[in-house]
């Protein structure tokens, strides 16, 4: 029986592989998926939701355990989505250009995308939230669920005004928000300003990666220089910042702390996030190569094809999870304060179990983000994909 399954895996795979076109470019889809992953995979492992009697709390490993801030630099990879988004709308919008195709239904199409697997997220949460109240359950309880369930939207909202302002930004140079962000730190954190400016960041240090992959689609970054530069300075940069001008280790919001890296995001972020984005640029040609093995390539192909299911629904799948091993009682790695190794090692053990949770929220929620693509059939949101008809006999498709 393992032989069969791995032959239909292997028969699957080369199908998908023999189904793509010769010109996409698999790299992009392989440092989107890495990317998605990342983001996840950090969640999981530096949430906490602790159980105190009838109330569950937010903490975090990195409170207690500072000296694991190098996780939060393998898995917040936000840098790396911004960088292929911006590739990817830049090279979009150029090919509906260059077809006639109207703006405005160049973007309908991609905000489709975007926002038709939203709908579903807020739906359940609704009635959800409804069903706590009417229950009696504790306020707090229910806002740390209800702020964890819809924290990734802050993400899509972000990037869909970003996608927006595509055609204003497709000629921006990335030095020009870099500046705006060191502007508003030596503002905020200089010169004592309020706090309120840092939000300004929330557009600008996105903007840097986003500006890189347009960068990217002109050209100007195929040489390697470009890639080691980025890798080189970005982590010079933050090496100096996080030693000598007070920013945080931790490149992901550690509850309680004074300074958030990431909420709003500060120089040392976004200097961080062009370190990650030299270190994607120089693993293209890599990327590419292991890109031709066709078991790679499908479970990338997987993994762009629910995206969006994937991002928006696991924290749901985590807080799932950890409200129902409750009634088990107060479970290491799941219930407990992450206050040592103990709780780490218990957590990785716990990994397993959440993928299986995610698995069933991709089961049920996946036709959303299907019916959001086919709402937005346009061609100008296939420039990195195949044609229509391409794609509905692959079923390989962006998001």
């Amino acid at each position: 029986m393992g032989h069969g399954i791995r032959h239909g895996i292997r028969h699957g795979a080369e199908r998908v592989d023999a189904a793509t076109p010769a010109h996409r470019d698999r790299a992009v889809d392989a440092l989107r998926a890495v990317a998605v992953l990342g983001v996840v995979l950090g969640h999981w492992l530096v949430t906490a939701l602790v159980a105190d009697g009838r109330t569950l709390r937010t903490a975090s490993p990195l409170q207690h355990l500072p000296w694991l801030a190098p996780v939060s630099w393998l898995f917040q990879t936000l840098a790396v989505f911004f960088l292929v988004g911006g590739h990817v709308a830049t090279r979009g919008y150029a090919s509906a250009r260059a077809r006639g195709i109207p703006y405005h239904h160049w973007l309908r199409g991609r905000l489709a995308r975007l926002f038709g697997p939203v709908a579903a997220v807020l739906t359940l949460w609704t009635a959800v939230t409804v069903v706590l109240l009417l229950s009696g359950a504790e306020f707090a309880t229910i806002r740390t669920l209800v702020k964890l369930a819809l924290s990734p939207l802050w993400f899509l909202l972000v990037f869909a005004a970003l996608t927006a302002a595509t055609p204003l930004l497709a000629r921006l140079h990335p030095l020009w928000p870099l500046a705006v962000v060191l502007h508003v730190d030596l503002l905020r954190f200089g010169f004592g300003g309020p706090a309120w400016i840092g939000w300004i960041n929330l557009a600008a240090g996105w903007l840097v990666p986003y500006t890189l992959g347009a960068a990217w689609t002109r050209g100007e970054l195929e040489h390697r220089r470009a890639g080691r530069f980025l890798l080189v300075s970005g982590t010079a940069a933050t090496a100096a910042l996080v030693a000598w001008a007070g920013y945080p280790a931790s490149m992901v919001g550690v509850p309680g702390a004074a300074v958030s890296n990431l909420n709003p995001p500060t120089l040392a972020a976004v200097t961080f996030g062009l370190a990650q984005c030299g270190l994607a640029l120089l693993l293209r040609e890599r990327l590419r190569g292991a890109m031709r093995r066709p078991v790679a390539w499908a479970a990338v192909a997987l993994v762009n094809l629910s995206a969006m299911t994937v991002f928006l629904w696991h924290q749901t799948a985590l807080m799932a999870t950890t409200v129902t091993a409750l009634l088990l009682g107060r479970l290491p790695g799941l219930h407990t304060v992450p206050d040592g190794l103990g709780w780490v090692a218990a957590r990785l053990a716990w990994l397993p179990v959440l993928a299986v949770a995610l698995a069933v929220c991709l089961a049920a929620f996946r036709s959303w983000e299907r019916g959001a693509g086919r709402s937005g059939r346009t061609r100008v949101v296939r420039a990195h994909r195949p044609t229509a008809d391409q794609n509905t006999r692959q079923g390989v498709r962006h998001v």
